[in-house]
């Protein structure tokens, strides 16, 4: 008897990991963007690794459309389902989870999303570039790598501290500009460039993000190792996660992906 796919355990619905940009799609923080739109990416992988939770791949947003659409996403409009998703998981929440966690499970390949505060009050993008070309998804998976550091440990909470500068989010809103730039571009330096400065955003603006009382590991100091390395890297997530690493050549204890491109 041969093993069972991991789709069988995870589910078919597709991945998805947020690169430079992420908060932008919060309204808190695109209301004060001097420059708007701000852009965020996504991009959507193919469930074929296992992927620790509390670790920034929206795993909590996947296990309700698992549950709503019994496994796998319906074939209907995208932006329909984003919104009925965005609706099943945030009911009655006073603290909503951001749209970007169903865009980047539901739209496939690498996805810029541009957020105005003046466009539904910031909830939503008020665009989506998509780039499904698949040339530049088997280039980022060249040169794309995942280290797993540790999950977001029980009690963090990332908004503890807030310090939101309209000119720290201008920056913020352009690194995702930046970074789906370079990606569909194939040009290396730029995005790891644009992740880079992604890290720095986050750390000015919500410094918990980085460093909390409940964290152990001196994520600065993981960061900035691999960062001084290599062309680029950032969190998957708050409180850890993996650590992006961008390279042309391998980066030991890594794990790999594959961009969904359909």
């Amino acid at each position: 008897m041969g093993q069972p796919a991991l789709t069988e355990l995870i589910g078919e619905i597709p991945l998805r990991m947020a690169l430079a940009g992420g908060w932008i799609d919060q309204p808190f923080v695109s209301k004060l963007n001097p420059n708007p739109p701000g852009s965020m990416v996504v991009v959507a992988l193919e469930p074929d690794v296992w992927l620790m939770d509390r670790c920034g791949f929206a795993s909590g947003t996947r296990r309700i459309a698992r549950r709503i659409w019994n496994g796998c996403l319906p074939d209907r409009p995208r932006e329909e389902l984003v919104r009925e998703l965005y609706r099943a998981e945030n009911q009655g929440k006073e603290e909503p989870s951001g749209s970007q966690d169903m865009i980047g499970l539901i739209y496939p390949g690498i996805n810029r999303l541009d957020y105005d505060f003046e466009f539904e009050g910031g909830y939503f993008p008020r665009h989506i570039e998509t780039c499904s070309d698949e040339t530049v998804a088997r280039w980022l998976e060249s040169v794309f790598y995942m280290v797993p550091i540790q999950p977001r440990p029980p009690g963090y909470n990332p908004l503890g501290v807030k310090r939101l500068s309209p000119e720290v989010i201008a920056r913020l809103g352009q690194s995702g500009k930046d970074c789906y730039d370079a990606i569909t571009g194939c040009d290396l330096p730029k995005l790891g460039a644009a992740m880079n400065e992604c890290m720095e955003c986050w750390e000015l603006m919500l410094p918990h993000v980085v460093a909390h009382p409940t964290i152990d590991l001196d994520l600065k100091a993981i960061l900035s190792h691999y960062q001084h390395r290599y062309p680029g890297a950032m969190y998957s997530g708050c409180g850890g996660g993996y650590l992006f690493v961008v390279s042309e050549e391998p980066v030991p204890g890594s794990l790999r992906v594959t961009v969904k491109t359909h």
